[in-house]
């Protein structure tokens, strides 16, 4: 229930940090309504071509970010959805944030970003590594292989290996390009830890992402036996750059101080609670908070969220933790790393123009011209079959080396059928992740749909037909910032928990698609050559992709 200490027209803000903007939304503290909304795209967007301080070349799979750009967020995103909701500043009683991860930053002991210090705006490892940066896949091979090699028994909770997208890999591959960066460094932060820093001036860590991306399990990190045989100069990074004090999900880490104030428009002194992972935050905002239920936030990439009561080692998570989406469950994370991104990708630099012409003169986008024709077709009548590996595999391989796979392809293909293809890959990459949960003894029963993608009523269809299963929606379109907001009403002391702001605040449509038996059917033959391709090329037996990167590499160097 509502504190009876909240007044009625009481409202949270959520901010969702995304990979290309932020979003905040105003949100009813009583029953969730969201009463405004309002989207600052970041000026730099995803540094992943030259550096902006000199213009210098980055190198294949580097991906960064501008602390500024999450500033600005707050000074222009959030007083533009306060006004617009027409609510008195005075009656926001808590703010709350979600971000990408492992988004990750070199900083002072006081926070001040190293890119933000003059004499390191020239250095790319100075600035904030992007969740999808893939660049330190080699410092992740060996993370993995040397706790193999230990029996680390913290490897068997993030599936057996350590992905190149978390916080130790990126942290070491600092360590071996740029030792002198790395020295200079205090402290190695979460940007959804730092941003909450930068709101209320108290640093804490939060249970989600040291959890998740910071390999922290039954109260402890790797021990310093472990980092040393990664390389010596790495023995001492948990105790001199990475530990701090841990704080639950809906804690509240502090009072928003004048400066945030300023910024935000927001009342001085008002809960801010500590910070959070994009997709964690969307569970409760579906109201997904029972065993079985998997939250699949599908955007740029999918992350695949849910809760349990009981404990499994699923080979290719990312993770589960105690706690880490709500208090008292095993929260489990698995994923994709490129989805809504390989669609993009497809659209930007596979499309005839006469193709963009007919959507421009129906006055629709290319991605709905292409769904349409999409739709058209029956199971498996472009004679296509595709790999899902345009931005690697984060899930159940946890390979960063990989790419994508187009099978099939003949002189009458078709932009549609592979567009199409292309959609029914992801949707076989989110169906090996189930089942490789189900192989391990933790039931999916339903699959709850959140994210940009859901809008897209065919590949939702799609999805339950692949997938065989009852497929759930989020009500919000702005599930990542809707979570916030409920973690925020809980952090100003407004509901008990998680579980009772959830309740309240939140929705969910149950049952929105369900699966076509036909097609179903249809969809497993399909399947089934997927996952031939899929332990081909991605299990050992056929390492050509790896070979491709490596000649790419070669040849990028050499220019």
């Amino acid at each position: 229930m509502v504190s009876p200490h909240t007044a009625p027209g009481a409202v949270t803000v959520g901010i969702d940090f995304g990979t290309l903007s932020g979003r905040a939304v105003v949100v009813r503290v009583s029953d969730g309504a969201e009463l405004a909304s309002a989207v600052h795209p970041y000026p730099h967007g995803v540094v992943d071509h030259t550096l902006p301080a000199t213009g210098a070349q980055l190198p294949p799979d580097w991906a960064l970010q501008m602390p500024a750009d999450w500033i600005e967020v707050l000074k222009v995103a959030v007083p533009k959805a306060v006004a617009a909701a027409g609510v008195d500043p005075r009656d926001v009683i808590g703010v709350a944030t979600d971000f990408t991860a492992s988004t990750v930053l070199p900083t002072l002991t006081d926070g001040t970003p190293l890119c933000d210090l003059p004499e390191f705006a020239d250095r790319p490892h100075a600035y904030p590594k992007l969740w999808k940066h893939h660049a330190a896949q080699g410092q992740a091979d060996r993370i993995t292989k040397v706790a193999e090699e230990r029996g680390e028994a913290w490897l068997a909770r993030y599936g057996g290996r350590i992905s190149s997208e978390w916080e130790f890999a990126k942290a070491l591959q600092l360590l071996e390009e740029d030792p002198e960066l790395y020295a200079r460094t205090e402290r190695w932060v979460e940007a959804c830890d730092w941003i909450v820093w930068k709101l209320c001036g108290t640093y804490v860590r939060n249970a989600c992402v040291v959890g998740y991306k910071g390999i922290y399990q039954d109260g402890h990190h790797p021990d310093r036996e472990y980092l040393a045989a990664l390389n010596p100069d790495f023995a001492d990074f948990v105790a001199d750059k990475l530990d701090h004090p841990i704080a639950q999900l809906g804690d509240r880490a502090g009072g928003l101080t004048a400066e945030a104030a300023a910024w935000t428009g927001l009342p001085e002194g008002i809960a801010v609670a500590v910070g959070n992972l994009d997709a964690h935050a969307t569970v409760p905002a579906a109201q997904a908070l029972d065993p079985g239920q998997m939250v699949a936030i599908m955007g740029t990439s999918t992350c695949h969220v849910m809760v349990s009561d009981r404990l499994g080692e699923v080979p290719g998570m990312c993770g589960v933790v105690d706690g880490g989406v709500v208090t008292g469950m095993w929260g489990y994370e698995a994923g994709q790393s490129g989805v809504g991104d390989i669609f993009g990708w497809f659209v930007e630099t596979s499309v005839p123009p006469e193709y963009h012409q007919r959507a421009a003169e129906r006055g629709i986008d290319i991605h709905t011209l292409l769904t349409e024709l999409a739709a058209g077709q029956e199971v498996g009548e472009h004679g296509l079959v595709a790999l899902d590996w345009h931005s690697g595999n984060r899930s159940v391989l946890v390979d960063h080396e990989l790419s994508g796979v187009v099978v099939g392809q003949t002189l009458a293909t078709r932009p549609e059928h592979t567009y199409r293809a292309l959609l029914e890959a992801t949707a076989f990459g989110t169906r090996t992740i189930i089942e490789s949960f189900e192989a391990s003894g933790v039931p999916v029963r339903e699959l709850v749909v959140a994210g940009g993608l859901l809008k897209n009523k065919f590949l939702m269809q799609l999805y339950a037909d692949v997938c065989n299963m009852p497929l759930s929606t989020i009500v919000s379109d702005q599930g990542p910032a809707l979570g916030a907001a409920i973690h925020a009403a809980v952090a100003a002391g407004a509901y008990l928990d998680v579980r009772a702001a959830a309740a309240a605040m939140g929705g969910v449509n149950s049952n929105a698609y369900t699966p076509d038996p036909e097609r179903a059917r249809a969809y497993d033959a399909l399947y089934a050559e997927y996952q031939r391709l899929h332990d081909y090329f991605g299990r050992g037996e056929n390492d050509v992709l790896h070979r491709l990167r490596a000649i790419r590499r070669a040849a990028v160097k050499g220019k």
